[in-house]
């Protein structure tokens, strides 16, 4: 057996005696794992990030300019002196204001603009017939926009819209959980298939 796949079955194992209860094996294996997905990160962000984006273009292909992030990545360390801490505000409010920057108007398009560009499809398809679907999204907006409005009592033909919006909802955590539980399957089943096969070899 390849000493790789062994070291990988055994480790599965210990994960999974979790289930039994808590037990020094699966500390253990849960410490190890921590451990090299840090050393890994570490690794990967020292020569992809450091190495191949800082350190060699700053020294063989003299880009002066990498000098300012430098500067301002040292001056992060400020935080270990009480003296000196107050020089890490300027390179943390920098990376505040490029982060809200460019993610404002990303999740301004992802999460209103092209939702609310899925909800004006036509009604009439261009072969003449009648898009039930796009019926469908606008009945399930409107009437989840009525369940949240509070500012008016839900009686009459309001709280009838906003019990239909509560069955908009429901389906739609329903579905986001379902989702949630198959990717979690799929993973477990993933492992298990690893285990009867490649580890025990019970299964071909």
């Amino acid at each position: 057996m390849n000493l790789g796949i062994l070291i990988a079955g055994l480790l599965t194992l210990a994960i999974y005696s979790f289930l039994y209860k808590d037990n020094p094996v699966y500390r253990a294996a849960e410490s190890l794992l921590i451990g090299l997905s840090i050393g890994y990160t570490l690794v990967l962000f020292w020569q992809s990030t450091l190495f191949d984006k800082l350190f060699y273009p700053l020294l063989r292909e003299h880009g002066i300019w990498l000098t300012i992030p430098l500067i301002l990545g040292l001056m992060m360390f400020s935080r270990l002196t009480r003296k000196w801490s107050w020089l890490s505000r300027i390179p943390i409010a920098l990376m505040i204001g490029a982060g809200a920057g460019a993610a404002i108007p990303a999740m301004l398009y992802a999460r209103t603009l092209k939702q609310v560009s899925a909800t004006v499809h036509p009604l009439i398809m261009e072969n003449g017939g009648f898009d039930i679907s796009a019926v469908v999204v606008v009945i399930g907006v409107l009437t989840t926009l009525a369940y949240f409005y509070f500012t008016r009592e839900h009686k009459g033909v309001m709280g009838k819209m906003a019990r239909v919006g509560t069955y908009f909802l429901m389906i739609f955590f329903g579905a986001t959980f379902g989702y949630t539980v198959m990717s979690r399957l799929s993973t477990l089943i993933g492992r298990i298939d690893f285990l009867l096969g490649d580890f025990l070899h019970l299964l071909k």
